[in-house]
C-alpha cells in the first residue's frame, strides 16, 4: 500500500518517533513524504521513502496529485492546529481530497496509530478494490 507522510514543523519529531515505533509495519509498504519530513524519517529509520519537494514548495501538491489519481491508500498528516502556516490552503486541499477520494487520513497521533495497526491487521485490504 502507498502511504503518504506529512508533518508540520512542530510535529516533525513526533513523526520521526511514530516511524521509529512502527518501522516494522511501515517497511512493508511504499512510503511517500514531503521533502524535510521524508529526510528526517530516513535519518532515524533508514526506511525507503520517496521524497517530494518541501511542502511549501509544492510537495503537498505532488501528494495531492497522487490522491487524485487514486495512487495513495493512506495519509498520515500530523498537523499543528495551533500555529497555522502560510500555505494552509494546501493543507486543507489534502484533507479535502482525502475526503473526496475516500482515503483514510490521520491528522493526529491517536488516529495514526489506529490506522497503522488496522493496516497491519489487514483491515485496509478494501483499498485494493479501489485500485
Amino acid at each position: 500500500m502507498n502511504i503518504g507522510l506529512i508533518a508540520h514543523d512542530a510535529k516533525k519529531k513526533l513523526m520521526q518517533n511514530f516511524c521509529i515505533a512502527y518501522r516494522g509495519i511501515l517497511s512493508k509498504h511504499e512510503l511517500y513524504a514531503t521533502g524535510t519530513t521524508g529526510r528526517l524519517i530516513v535519518e532515524v529509520t533508514n526506511l525507503n521513502v520517496h521524497r517530494y519537494l518541501a511542502g511549501h514548495l509544492g510537495g503537498q501538491q505532488q501528494l495531492a496529485a497522487q490522491i487524485e489519481h487514486n495512487q495513495m491508500d493512506l495519509v498520515i498528516f500530523l498537523r499543528d492546529p495551533l500555529n497555522p502556516k502560510q500555505h494552509e490552503p494546501d493543507v486543507n486541499n489534502v484533507v479535502k481530497l482525502c475526503d473526496m477520494y475516500n482515503i483514510p487520513l490521520a491528522t493526529n497521533l491517536a488516529t495514526a496509530e489506529l490506522l497503522i495497526k488496522a493496516l497491519d491487521r489487514g483491515d485496509m485490504e478494501w483499498r485494493e478494490l479501489y485500485n
